[in-house]
């Protein structure tokens, strides 16, 4: 480009004085420099988008509700409005759908896979990927309960030991304490003929309370619970092993041990964990739909997560303040290839 002008300088000297003017030139090559540095440079987007708040979900869980603080965090560190919303998560969905929410950083497979998938097919909701971590959900019960019920953790030894598991609000049937969310549990139970009551709890910390009670007392107990979770690092127990999990388990009767009725088998061992979030996100806000595609949390940071507030005893915005602290370097790489600070 230079060696053009040189040429063009030559050329028309005597026709255009100012290209003479040594001001001019200069003037010249310093516009021509900015606009080279201009075309090498990468695009700068301006972050927030748009002043409008991304509205993260809520649910009654304590590793959903502090990575959701922790995602919310990181898009308020960036200058985001950010808004929570408590939903159930069954009411998530049409909100999510309608686009009055916006994110939901931790959908497990074994409680809202139907869920998701019958809200996708309508093409309002996508997947902004996989957590590393690996999911389980099922019956739960603590290691010294084995002393009493020999062959756990067959579920055909709980099913003889039923009356074991016997409580006050369910006698004389065995007792599962079951979480807050809604799960095929009695068509389970009815599948497999096994003499037990449900009992659920009215929130998630419930299950630890009982949990504790019982264990103090070394009393016989069967409840939910779930992989990653605070519990595996504090308390010695085992899942309860059912039938293996096969689709055709929750549609086909004449599938399973039980040829008259579904669901006569366990929950999926290796489940994922997904994120989702309003179809329009990425495009109102694609720095924040960047960041919630790389936030990914393993089996143990979701754990560490918990036990800061299920065992340590601190509340959600200061677990989350705590990871952030703690995590500043793998923090600061979710969704730096599409976020630039203007």
């Amino acid at each position: 480009m230079i060696s053009i002008l040189k040429d063009t300088h030559k050329a028309n000297t005597h026709n255009h004085p100012l290209v003479c003017n040594p001001r001019f030139i200069a003037l010249l090559l310093f516009t021509i420099g900015i606009m080279l540095v201009a075309s090498f440079s990468p695009a700068v987007s301006s972050v927030p988008e748009s002043k409008e708040p991304v509205r993260v979900i809520i649910n009654n869980w304590t590793s959903q509700i502090v990575m959701a603080k922790i995602y919310g965090k990181t898009l308020q560190s960036k200058g985001y409005t950010v808004e929570y919303k408590e939903l159930t998560t069954k009411d998530q969905w049409a909100r999510l759908h309608r686009g009055l929410e916006h994110v939901q950083v931790e959908v497990w497979q074994g409680t809202m896979a139907e869920d998701l998938q019958r809200v996708q097919k309508k093409g309002q909701i996508v997947v902004a990927g996989d957590h590393a971590a690996k999911t389980r959900e099922e019956w739960w019960y603590p290691s010294y309960v084995e002393k009493v019920c020999p062959g756990l953790p067959d579920w055909k030894a709980l099913k003889k030991c039923a009356a074991l598991f016997s409580h006050s609000s369910t006698a004389p049937q065995g007792r599962y304490v079951a979480g807050p969310w809604e799960k095929p549990e009695k068509a389970r139970i009815r599948a497999l003929e096994m003499d037990f009551t449900v009992a659920p709890v009215t929130k998630a910390d419930d299950l630890w309370i009982e949990l504790d009670m019982s264990y103090k007392k070394q009393e016989p107990i069967v409840l939910f619970n779930w992989s990653p979770n605070w519990v595996e690092d504090r308390f010695d127990g085992k899942f309860v092993e059912f039938p293996d999990y096969a689709e055709e388990c929750e549609n086909d009767p004449a599938w399973g041990i039980n040829p008259k009725r579904v669901h006569d088998c366990g929950n999926p061992k290796d489940g994922w964990l997904k994120k989702v979030a309003w179809i329009k996100m990425e495009k109102n806000w694609p720095c924040a739909f960047a960041i919630l595609s790389d936030m990914n949390f393993t089996n143990a940071m979701i754990s560490q997560v918990s036990a800061l507030v299920d065992a340590d005893g601190l509340n959600h915005d200061q677990a989350a303040d705590k990871w952030i602290e703690e995590n500043q370097a793998l923090q600061a790489t979710w969704g730096n290839k599409a976020c630039f600070d203007s």
